[in-house]
């Protein structure tokens, strides 16, 4: 499986926002958008009011991270507005999760779930096949331009063997200083998608069509790495 790109917006240029979008939507696999509602992070980005925005100007799978206390009071919002996958956090669903899922499922989207860096997988489990995505979390969210926390190398590794083992859907989808320091770790662990946003992609050049070439050639380095080591 080839590795798959989802370009964080909350990281894009708003300024040139339909030039951008213009770039992206030929190359990429999925634009990621983080919802933060100031409370389960100290944070505020972006909304169910852009997804509405972006959404006739691009086709690519709009992917919805919700750093919420209260994902059901996002998920309808974000669901009309156009996501086609909806992820809220494992703390914040698993005293109902399989309601959520299913709520999810209902209104036509993918239900994924992601876990911060302290949050094993074994807080999952019981859902894990219902899954069409585990973001892993690989620094404390909320913020871009963290440092890479090194012990989640092991729990990439742990949901490609569960994934494996058991056959299950679920992209492994990285967030979190995904960059030419790291794409070797992150591939041989089992990364699956990379979201991508400053040290990855939007500040490696001014034009975006440049930088997205020297992201892959960075890619594919790390790939060629791993095969000549293998």
């Amino acid at each position: 499986m080839s590795i798959q790109i989802s370009p964080s917006l909350m990281c894009m240029n708003l300024m040139e926002i339909k030039q951008q979008l213009s770039v992206l939507n030929s190359r990429a696999d999925f634009l990621h958008v983080d919802i933060m509602d100031g409370h389960y992070v100290k944070n505020i980005t972006l909304s169910p009011f852009f997804i509405e925005q972006i959404r006739p100007h691009t086709p690519v799978a709009i992917d919805v991270h919700l750093m919420v206390e209260t994902p059901t009071d996002f998920i309808a919002a974000v669901a009309q507005a156009g996501a086609d996958f909806i992820c809220p956090h494992a703390e914040t669903i698993n005293r109902d999760a399989f309601r959520v899922i299913n709520q999810i499922r209902a209104l036509g989207k993918k239900p994924g779930v992601v876990l911060n860096p302290a949050t094993p997988v074994s807080w999952i489990h019981h859902y894990l096949h219902l899954l069409d995505k585990i973001t892993v979390m690989t620094v404390d969210p909320g913020y871009a331009g963290q440092p890479f926390i090194p012990e989640m190398v092991n729990k990439i590794a742990e949901l490609k063997a569960l994934k494996m083992q058991h056959g299950y859907r679920y992209l492994i989808e990285i967030d979190g200083s995904c960059n030419q320091k790291t794409y070797g770790t992150l591939l041989e662990a089992g990364a699956e998608v990379l979201i991508v946003g400053t040290s990855g992609l939007f500040n490696l050049h001014d034009r975006l069509e440049i930088a997205w070439d020297k992201m892959m050639s960075n890619i594919t380095q790390a790939q060629s790495l791993l095969q000549e080591s293998a």
